[in-house]
């Protein structure tokens, strides 16, 4: 009897050892980059990335003069798959006027209605 006790522990030992980590079923966690690219100097710069899962990103800027104070204004994109499979791409300047995005996925207000 105490033999099988003794089996019967070590068998629910052995069961209950932790197992190996399952692979990841996300495949942005695999992803590796593709390219990268960036040039920096002193009155402008520029960058620019790809990963295997599909993100790409770019932005370009320079020094520019805002009244009497200096300012950077800069251009960029970048697009990428969403978890549910929907495609985003957005667009966008900043510059004096503030960060100015345009994308497909960005709400907006109805027709008819100003916002200040």
């Amino acid at each position: 009897m105490k033999t099988f006790v003794v089996l019967f522990a070590l068998a629910a030992v052995t069961f209950a050892a932790p197992q190996a980590p399952v692979q990841s079923q996300n495949p942005d966690a695999t992803a590796e980059t593709l390219k990268s690219v960036a040039d920096v100097g002193p009155e402008s710069y520029s960058w620019e990335y790809e990963t295997s899962n599909q993100i790409k990103a770019n932005e370009a800027g320079q020094l520019k003069d805002i009244g009497t104070e200096k300012g950077i204004a800069a251009q960029g994109a970048f697009s990428y798959t969403a978890p549910d499979g929907t495609p985003i791409s957005l667009s966008y300047v900043a510059d004096e006027n503030g960060f100015q995005p345009q994308g497909d996925h960005i709400p907006t207000p109805p027709p008819g209605i100003l916002i200040n």
